[in-house]
């Protein structure tokens, strides 16, 4: 065992002992983060505004306080963005990260001094934990990659400007800044293809270790490192033994990964956004993500049946429960309050607090009433994949209404890199577990009110092709699993296998 090796071991169990102590007192520990979060905030503008001053309990913050989206909370943000101190936060971000908006366009995401410290703290506990768990170490002595988004910075009125992946490339800790790849210069290119070719050259000769960053675009890499070698990633990496990843559910890829790789290697899933850093998996022996109550981050939870409701329910940790369908609410010390995430979540487990993401609140199909989820398709499309069999490069799933004297149908988009044996029992699979999973679905099923679904192929690099046509081809962005409209679908059509 190499010395650092064994200092990554002994670093490993101080920080797993020091979490622990949060761990063991879920409750009293996101209550210590609302009094912090409000006392900071009170004199600020938002605070004033909101009467942080006569905020004691969660139930003066939700009458305070409503709940918002970025486009509810953009008149604050604009002002951050002006360069004015004191608005959501007191004295002014460290940074903006700027991702994709929807109605309001780009999106600033305020980032402060306190809040990027955590998204760093928890991206570096993920891999700690893993160490102390397993008491494997002798990866840190080899090459890690982690892809992600161009490191250099703009600056808007004062505050640097980047995509979150670039503002976090200037943290790497200096022990891991001599195995990192790939080099800053490949790391600055923009155009996504010509990065992930030069991220090929740099990497096919060194001894990889560890390999992070969003599945769509690592398996990008795996298959230029591939056709570039003639070589399994595992045979061309022999010590390859982390995946790490985030943004989007991995079982969908996994046996296309395991595939392209030749072997199994563990994994670690994160929960990240520009907004915070809110999960990671902290065990390899069971599912979900440890939820990171002591991160500056004072959660809220919306049962996603009743969200669109005027009277809807906020509640806090100590009212979850099990298996429910929630929005997560996030107040934030970057100054977000009562934020809409967009995201739904799962709980797991109670002890500790351990979450799935189930999906997006605007990402459904619910075109009959039966709202389907993310969870949902991606759990029957796992169990059909290992039906028959199949190995797929990416898929989504829109409703189809308009038809010709047939019932309508959810039309699933899929990429295949291994047909099915069996296409019959494929689509039977999936329309199984999914009526199983959501019995709204099954009802309009059993009521002939929906017919089976239907598969429609897409042609090789179909998706990668589309995501080009948009203009939001590699970085962060990701193809969306659900839609409740054609949009997308209309996007593919010119990509599909007649």
């Amino acid at each position: 065992m190499s010395l650092k090796s064994f200092a990554a071991k002994i670093f490993a169990k101080n920080i797993a002992a020091k979490n622990a102590k949060w761990i063991s007192k879920p409750i009293e520990t996101q209550e210590k983060v609302f009094k912090q979060l409000i006392q900071k905030a009170a004199n600020t503008k938002f605070g004033k505004d909101h009467s942080f001053n006569a905020i004691k309990t969660h139930s003066d913050f939700v009458k305070n306080v409503p709940v918002r989206d970025y486009e509810a909370l953009k008149n604050y943000v604009d002002e951050v963005v002006e360069g004015k101190s004191n608005v959501l936060w007191p004295g002014k971000p460290a940074y903006f990260a700027k991702t994709s908006g929807t109605t309001s366009g780009a999106k600033y995401i305020p980032i402060t001094k306190e809040s990027i410290k955590y998204q760093i703290q928890a991206s570096r506990d993920a891999i700690l934990n893993y160490i102390n768990e397993t008491g494997e170490a002798d990866f840190v002595t080899g090459r890690m990659i982690f892809l992600q988004g161009s490191p250099i910075l703009q600056e808007k009125n004062g505050v640097k400007l980047g995509r979150l992946s670039g503002i976090s490339a200037h943290y790497v800790p200096k022990y891991l800044q001599r195995n990192r790849l790939p080099s800053w210069e490949t790391n600055c290119i923009e155009d996504w293809e010509t990065k992930v070719n030069k991220i090929v050259e740099e990497t096919k000769d060194e001894n990889m270790s560890v390999i992070a960053g969003i599945p769509s675009w690592v398996q990008m890499y795996f298959e230029k490192l591939q056709t570039t070698t003639g070589k399994k990633v595992g045979d061309l990496f022999n010590n390859f033994q982390l995946f790490i990843y985030g943004g989007v559910n991995y079982e969908p890829y996994r046996a296309k990964f395991e595939n392209l790789i030749g072997r199994k290697v563990d994994s670690i899933e994160l929960f990240p956004a520009s907004e915070g850093f809110f999960a990671y998996q902290n065990s390899q022996q069971e599912n979900g993500m440890l939820l990171l109550l002591n991160s500056g981050i004072f959660y809220e939870f919306i049962n996603a049946d009743n969200f669109y409701e005027d009277d809807a329910e906020r509640i806090t940790l100590k009212d979850i429960e099990i298996g429910v369908n929630y929005v997560m609410i996030i107040s934030t010390n970057a100054g977000l309050w009562g934020y809409n995430l967009g995201d739904t979540i799962q709980f797991i487990s109670k002890n500790p607090y351990k979450v799935i993401v189930s999906g997006r609140i605007k990402h459904f199909i619910s075109a009959f009433g039966e709202h389907v989820i993310a969870k949902e398709v991606e759990e029957a499309m796992q169990m059909a994949i290992k039906a028959t069999d199949a190995r797929i490069n990416e898929f989504t799933v829109a409703p189809q209404t308009v038809t010709n004297n047939e019932l309508p149908y959810h039309e699933w988009f899929i990429e295949f890199e291994n047909e099915p044996k069996d296409m019959e029992l494929f689509v039977k699979t999936i329309d199984e577990s999914l009526q199983k999973q959501n019995s709204y679905y099954f009802d309009l099923i059993d009521g002939k009110v929906l017919q089976t679904l239907k598969v429609t192929k897409v042609e090789k690099n179909g998706f990668k092709n589309y995501m080009v046509n948009i203009g939001k081809f590699g970085g962060q962005n990701k193809v969306q699993r659900l839609s409740n409209d054609r949009k997308l679908a209309e996007g593919l059509k010119e990509f599909t296998v007649n």
